[in-house]
């Protein structure tokens, strides 16, 4: 099975794909407005609010397997990421996040959702 990122310019606002293949190798995909749910992307680390990062530690051997894993086979489940106001929050992922940060990589991949800023305070509590 074949991999492949989509890098989109930020903010994405109404655009989504998904792809897959299937056993002869042939991949099918599909795309959505805004309205068809969470978007898989590659955002910049640097584009990613943490919040909670100062309030919580990470086990460092996890980060570590992690960071093990990723390098063998890259990231197999994108962190969760809440976009508002063209900004974005991550509230989970903190190890596959610091993986990345430690290894050096740019970019990792993220579930997008859109909310409010209503949504926003209600994660921060």
């Amino acid at each position: 099975m074949a991999n492949f990122v989509l890098r989109v310019p930020i903010p994405l606002r109404s655009f989504s794909v998904s792809a897959s293949s299937n056993s002869s190798g042939a991949v099918s995909g599909s795309s959505s407005d805004k309205s068809g749910g969470p978007v898989i992307i590659e955002l910049p680390l640097d584009k990613i609010r943490r919040p909670l990062m100062r309030t919580r530690s990470n086990d460092q051997i996890k980060v570590q397997q992690l960071m093990d894993s990723i390098s063998e086979i890259g990231l197999q489940v994108p962190i969760d990421v809440l976009e508002v106001d063209g900004n974005y929050y991550g509230f989970s992922g903190c190890h596959r996040y610091e993986a990345h940060q430690r290894l050096g990589l740019p970019t990792i991949r993220c579930k997008i959702r859109r909310g409010t800023k209503e949504t926003l305070r209600h994660h921060m509590r």
